[in-house]
């Protein structure tokens, strides 16, 4: 009797994937979509001859005329309507970057005081997310504009608390003498500091994983943070000096001045979102079951390591998808700026529009932008919440 050879099949890691199928149901919805896409665009580039106006970009090479209120990179009235853009483009990531800083730090803490153990911090963490989750977003920047402008001093008046200089203008801060070498040095040392500390995470999670040793991390991030700038500063022989803000009659020279529209919106964006951020947080913490905080105070951790090693991890992977909506969110919300006459893109998009009548590119442009921006942050996001639960081996679940 003739036996079978059975030849013994690899294990699959999880179920086998299943190919995308594509169904004449699908095909008809798209191609109904392209079309009316198209009709669409048929009618307004029709209506747009008839009305005498040839679309197209050409306006962005034409010179502005116009100035902003601040710049981050060089910038005149002189320049082009797209050297505009890309400094109002500029202004709004300066912005996002910083309202973001401000709505994670507030988040957190207020995430902490909500699951806190003391009934007066879980109330103050609950007022503060119920006062700015139902309030208008811009009305809470229009209140702190307000304030900051009756409030603080005027110029010839200025608070001087320190290093800072603080009128109703803008807060002055001590920097980095105008020398090309301090550029290239302070450029230099965020890139090596970003990139080398990133490396250690990197191989001290790999090493963690593969030995189960656990290797310093905020120590070393905290020695290459001292040692790459200083030894930069050596090879590059920068001169490191710091220009302090000085009163010169109706203006402060010296130093560097972030304006009052500029603090007024990344503190009223920080706080409104930073509510939003604290409640994502507090769902996260809570979704955590209480069994397991217990079990590991009693195999003898303290708080710290039970908050480290057994809640952040946890709380990380369930917050990154609605952290993603809010940081996007906050990207977009920018775009109130231009109530308090912060240069942003916004701002700027609307000043091109009076002054070239192009609404459908300059708008088609500025769209293109704020969903670029969307989603490359959202798809760091995702791609970082991919890697965690692939670590987890979640992935293929």
């Amino acid at each position: 009797m003739d036996r079978k050879l059975q030849i013994p099949h690899a294990p699959q890691d999880g179920p086998p994937k299943a190919r995308p199928v594509v169904s004449l149901a699908d095909i008809g919805v798209g191609l109904a979509i392209v079309a009316g896409i198209a009709v669409i665009a048929f009618n307004v580039h029709s209506n747009m001859l008839a009305a005498g106006i040839q679309p197209g970009f050409a306006f962005l090479t034409q010179q502005a005329g116009f100035d902003l209120s601040e710049t981050l990179i060089p910038y005149g009235a002189n320049d082009s309507y797209l050297r505009a853009i890309l400094a109002g483009l500029a202004n709004t990531i300066v912005i996002a970057i910083a309202s973001l800083v401000i709505a994670s730090l507030a988040g957190l803490l207020l995430g902490l005081l909500s699951v806190s153990s003391a009934p007066v911090s879980r109330v103050f963490a609950l007022a503060y997310v119920e006062l700015f989750r139902n309030l208008p977003k811009i009305l809470v920047l229009l209140v702190i504009f307000v304030a900051a402008v009756n409030g603080l001093p005027a110029i010839r008046q200025a608070l001087v608390l320190g290093p800072f200089t603080i009128s109703n203008r803008a807060i002055y801060l001590p920097w980095l003498s105008e020398d090309p070498r301090n550029s290239l040095w302070l450029l230099a040392s965020i890139f090596l500091v970003c990139a080398l500390v990133w490396l250690w995470v990197h191989h001290a999670a790999r090493r963690q994983a593969l030995t189960g040793q656990r290797l310093p991390v905020l120590p070393v991030a905290l020695a290459v943070c001292l040692a790459v700038p200083t030894v930069l500063a050596i090879v590059l022989d920068a001169p490191l000096a710091l220009t302090w803000p000085t009163l010169a009659g109706f203006s402060v020279e010296g130093g560097v001045a972030l304006s009052i529209q500029f603090c007024t919106v990344a503190l009223a964006l920080g706080l409104y979102h930073g509510a939003q951020i604290a409640e994502v947080l507090r769902g996260g913490i809570e979704a955590i079951p209480k069994g397991q905080i217990e079990a590991a105070m009693a195999l003898g951790l303290k708080s710290g390591q039970v908050t480290r090693l057994v809640v952040v991890p946890q709380v990380l992977r369930t917050i990154v998808p609605p952290l993603n909506n809010q940081f996007a969110n906050l990207l977009k919300n920018t775009s109130i700026s231009i109530a308090v006459g912060y240069s942003d893109l916004m701002s700027v998009a609307g000043t091109a529009i009076n002054q070239t009548f192009r609404p459908l590119e300059t708008m088609l442009i500025t769209m293109s932008i704020y969903l670029l921006l969307c989603l490359a942050l959202t798809g760091v996001l995702n791609h970082w919440s991919a890697r965690i639960r692939a670590r987890e081996g979640r992935g293929a679940r």
